[in-house]
Order: structure tokens, then sequence, then C-alpha cells
């Protein structure tokens, strides 16, 4: 019998996995190290109220990726999340490698989004600038896939 359903696809290696992570702020007890535990649940969100906000996965060094998928709680209601994604070569200076595009975290979907973008051999930060659910960016996994 074949299997089906929306789980994480597992193609490649999640360089993000346990990394260490930076931000434009946290909230409470939601820091960025949340977004690389490999937990569904547990999240980051920024301070409320004040866009644009980031969030960033620290590789150590650029590496080549050609995928970004971005989760949220996979038992919140729908929202919309308007997100560039960065890259950078040496961690400060930041190029848009997805412009900024209004992207829909669905339950259906296990509010996933995959930002697509030509591969690129990069640090990444996703930057948020809106969220129709929340006044804070919002992210519980920024996995980074080598394909």
């Amino acid at each position: 019998m074949a299997l089906s359903g929306t789980g994480t696809d597992t193609t490649g290696t999640d360089l993000a996995a346990g990394k260490p992570t930076s931000e434009s702020s946290h909230t409470d007890v939601y820091p960025s190290s949340n977004v690389t535990d490999g937990n569904q649940d547990s999240y980051w969100e920024s301070a409320n109220n004040t866009f644009p906000q980031w969030v960033e996965v620290d590789l150590g060094s650029a590496r080549s990726a050609s995928r970004v998928v971005l989760q949220l709680p996979a038992g919140w209601g729908a929202r919309t999340q308007t997100l560039t994604l960065g890259g950078s070569t040496e961690g400060a200076t930041f190029t848009t490698l997805k412009s900024s595009a209004a992207h829909t975290f669905d339950p259906s979907t296990r509010n996933t989004v995959t930002p697509t973008f030509p591969a690129a051999t990069q640090r990444f930060r996703v930057t948020i600038t809106a969220n129709s659910g929340w006044p804070a960016g919002q992210v519980s996994e920024f996995q980074i896939w080598t394909s």
C-alpha cells in the first residue's frame, strides 16, 4: 500500500537542524533557538507591533542550499505572513534571494510553506513584514535543505 500525506520531506540534508540562531527580537519564552530544535510545536515570536522582524540560522559558513521550508505549529489557524528570504556569504550583508511575498500557512498543509529560490551558497535569514494572524513574526521551524 502506498503512503500519502503532508509530512515533512526528508530528501537531502537539513543544514539548519540544531544550528545556532539569531533574531531581531523575541517576546516572552519564544526565542529564535526554537526554529532549529526539530519541534514544530515550539516557535520563535518577535516583539509585537514592530515590523520588520527577522530570524537567521548560523550555518557557520556559506553553505549550498536549494530549498527552505518554514513551519508554524501544525494546529494553529491559517495565517498569511509577508516575508523576504535573504542570503549572505559572510553573515553581515544580506541580499535578496526571494523577494517579499505573502505566504499562507494553512493547517491543511501542516502550516508549512516552501519559498522557492535559485540554488545558492549562502547564510540564510527570513525577514517578516506582516502577519495576518498576530502582530509579530512567527516561525516554528526554519529548515535549509541541500536538495
